[in-house]
């Protein structure tokens, strides 16, 4: 069975190598935003004689075909996502790294009021928000 980054390389005609697989699988199941070290953790615990220099090129050449997204969620580790057509901002608990996707329709239009008062027609844009849970 295909994973989802595993058919994208296969439309943009990249050599997929049984290591690649593996990763773009991971990469793939992910529900979080593992970096590096993370993908290489749950990619051994299928094949370890991967290494973590296959795991690094990899995501790079993921990365470079745009089908991976790269986000530095300041905590010192690039971390990665599957490139998708639906936009959605980022809110990050500074405290136990955990990434919480969200889309809010009253921020989007904020957005583009705010660039067209400016003068500017919005193009795209990035939202990161960085908080911790209240305490009760």
């Amino acid at each position: 069975m295909s994973s989802k980054i595993e058919k994208l390389c296969v439309e943009k005609n990249m050599r997929m190598t049984d290591q690649r697989r593996i990763i773009a699988r991971v990469l793939s199941d992910a529900d979080d935003h593992p970096d590096v070290e993370e993908v290489y953790k749950r990619a051994t615990e299928i094949d370890h004689q991967i290494s973590i220099a296959t795991v690094y090129r990899t995501v790079r050449l993921f990365e470079e075909a745009n089908i991976l997204e790269r986000h530095d969620f300041r905590d010192g580790r690039s971390r990665y996502e599957l490139v998708t057509e639906s936009h959605h901002d980022h809110m990050i608990d500074i405290e136990s790294g955990e990434v919480i996707e969200f889309v809010d329709d009253e921020i989007e239009e904020l957005q583009k009021a705010i660039a067209e008062k400016l003068g500017y027609e919005l193009i795209d844009h990035r939202m990161e928000l960085y908080g911790t849970k209240k305490k009760s």
